[in-house]
């Protein structure tokens, strides 16, 4: 398998607090790649640096062969690499569909862009029945919904979802990790952070659990869901 996404010795700090203490992983094309760990274990930090919305202090991000430095976000965005944030983020006085026609901004191929809003409708159809409604009023499963829907109007080779059933009611949560498996298998490759760590194992092809900034532990999904410290660690088993 290829990797597309490399990162080598990341650091990153919030003034002279070490957040990120020096990771390695690497996402292949065509997997799902979970980062399991507590609150403060650095997860979404890593996230927000690979889409270049914060500065490392040292390491390398190589995302399809192409060195990530100094590359800003937007730009980020157009070498395929999308991110649904922790808190979803979406515009609540737009439209579901102004929403989900933003997270297209940078492309031209207007056609195109119409299937691609008709496929989130696909994914969520609930989205298309509420299409004009004003995204602020939606569950909060259904910004969830929204959330996804608009990362992938970029139409990206990496997905990253950070905490996507955050909040979420268990019914609504199983439909979001239904859909990212659906979206998995349909060759969206996804790295994903999710502090419900039996889901999160349940679907990754590997994955890195994360304590205080560094990677302690990593296995495909299947090994860190049977592993007796993750387990009682992260699923509430004694």
């Amino acid at each position: 398998m290829t990797a597309l996404l490399e990162v080598e010795n990341l650091r990153v700090a919030y003034g002279k607090i070490e957040a990120v203490k020096g990771i390695s992983f690497t996402v292949e094309a065509g997997r799902i790649v979970t980062l399991i760990g507590t609150n403060g274990a650095g997860k979404t930090t890593t996230l927000r640096t690979l889409s270049g919305l914060l500065k490392p202090l040292a390491g390398t991000v190589r995302f399809d062969g192409r060195p990530l430095s100094g590359v800003p976000a937007h730009k980020i965005v157009a070498l395929g690499l999308a991110h649904s944030p922790e808190g979803r983020h979406i515009f609540p006085r737009l439209t579901i569909a102004e929403n989900l026609q933003l997270g297209a901004f940078l492309r031209k191929d207007g056609p195109a862009i119409d299937r691609d809003i008709q496929h989130v409708y696909e994914l969520f159809p609930i989205l298309g029945e509420r299409a004009k409604q004003a995204s602020g009023t939606l569950s909060g499963g259904e910004q969830q919904m929204l959330a996804m829907g608009r990362a992938l109007m970029s139409r990206p080779k990496l997905l990253m979802l950070d905490e996507p059933s955050m909040g979420l009611s268990p019914i609504m949560m199983q439909k979001i990790m239904d859909t990212i498996a659906e979206l998995k298998a349909a060759g969206t490759t996804i790295l994903l952070v999710e502090q419900n760590a039996q889901a999160a194992l349940s679907l990754a092809d590997h994955g890195h659990v994360m304590e205080t900034g560094r990677i302690v532990l990593s296995g495909t999904g299947a090994d860190l869901l049977h592993d007796e410290s993750v387990r009682k660690a992260y699923l509430g088993e004694d």
